[in-house]
């Protein structure tokens, strides 16, 4: 018996020739026999199918649940209308990140969050600890279902299944549907930089979905392998490399987002994300020169061979052919872009310089569909 839990899509992936390891406490697969480089190239260019079933859910409910969650959260939440998801992060008393999640607006007095799986367990009892009594929290997370459809032709895809374009949710917007029978909160989220849709249905229908999305051919299956890739390529946050426990979210370039000088209500720590003494790095984004990846923990050093740094994820861009990168910089060491650095490799140092964001550029990820 397996220490790992597994998707309802597992005997799937096996049937696919699937190569499985360990995610977050699941059992996940990380690549399908055409590789890596051509799941990563097949979403850029046509779209790609991924078993998120991993993730966690919460529902929270009761009278001004939004106002209740916008005194927790740094980015604002009352002000968020039903029918939009926004991306957010749960923060310690000390203003780092604890988990980025996506918060839905069901409707007035109801959210949907759905967590990453392995700090699950650890953002229920968070969230619970700071609710009011009137305020229900309930872990739907075993019983919901979770796919991810992303790359250029996924609103074709629904489109053949039924949804005309104009009946799709905007850009992180949600609406429900239904699939060939199937109901379905549909939203357009994702983690790949291209047009995509997250679909969650209930956990003993999630299979059922899945054949019926897999079987045009224009859809392949990717994994983690790939996610990951399609995820560094555009410059989004990995849990675990560029957030953990002792990264505040401005110190990981997302103050604008959280545009905290417009928020009126007080929230855990606001005290700590607006007093810039306690941004000790920046998050940077660098393109090396050669093919050669740098590494999760490798020093990042500048001009003069001086230590300012340490990368948090590398790998080998398919659609730039070169290695590319972040890091963490010491805040007194800042670079701007166009300046060069050396990555203390295991066997020489890779050159490169500092860069802007995001590495690609040509993502489908807002594109208008009428």
């Amino acid at each position: 018996m397996s220490e790992f839990k597994r998707t309802p899509l597992y005997e799937k992936h096996l049937s696919l020739k699937a190569k499985m390891v360990p995610f977050g406490g699941w059992e996940m697969p990380v690549q399908y026999p055409e590789g890596i480089i051509a799941e990563h190239h097949h979403t850029r260019r046509v779209a790609s199918l991924f078993d998120t079933c991993h993730m966690g859910e919460f529902r929270i409910k009761g009278p001004n649940a939004a106002e209740v969650l916008d005194k927790i959260f740094p980015r604002a939440v009352a002000s968020q209308k039903p029918g939009i998801a926004r991306y957010n992060f749960l923060l310690s008393d000390r203003g780092t990140v604890l988990d980025d999640l996506l918060i839905y607006r069901m409707d007035e007095d109801e959210l949907f969050l759905v967590v990453n799986a392995g700090t699950k367990d650890t953002d229920a009892e968070r969230i619970k600890s700071l609710l009011p009594e009137n305020i229900s929290f309930e872990d739907k997370s075993d019983s919901i279902g979770k796919l991810d459809l992303q790359g250029p032709k996924s609103a074709d895809i629904l489109e053949k299944l039924g949804i005309s374009k104009n009946k799709l949710p905007a850009f992180y917007h949600w609406n429900r549907t239904e699939i060939k029978g199937i109901p379905v909160l549909l939203s357009r989220t994702g983690y790949t930089g291209e047009l995509g849709f997250e679909f969650y249905v209930d956990a003993d229908r999630v299979a059922e979905l899945w054949d019926i999305l897999i079987s045009f051919d224009d859809v392949k299956p990717a994994g983690l392998g790939a996610r990951d890739t399609l995820r560094l390529e555009i410059g989004m946050a990995l849990y675990g490399n560029e957030l953990d426990d002792k990264t505040t979210p401005i110190e990981a370039g997302l103050g604008p987002m959280i545009r905290i000088e417009k928020r009126k209500a007080d929230f855990i720590a606001k005290d700590i994300l607006t007093d810039p003494s306690h941004v000790k790095k920046v998050l940077t984004p660098i393109a090396l020169e050669g093919r050669k990846a740098a590494r999760h923990g490798d020093t990042v050093m500048n001009s003069v061979e001086e230590e300012i740094g340490t990368v948090t994820s590398g790998m080998f861009s398919p659609l730039m052919k070169k290695a590319i990168a972040l890091a963490y910089i010491d805040a007194d060491k800042k670079l701007d872009p166009g300046s060069r650095i050396l990555i203390k490799g295991r066997r020489k140092n890779l050159p490169g310089e500092v860069v802007d964001l995001p590495f690609y550029k040509e993502g489908t990820l807002r594109i208008k569909l009428t």
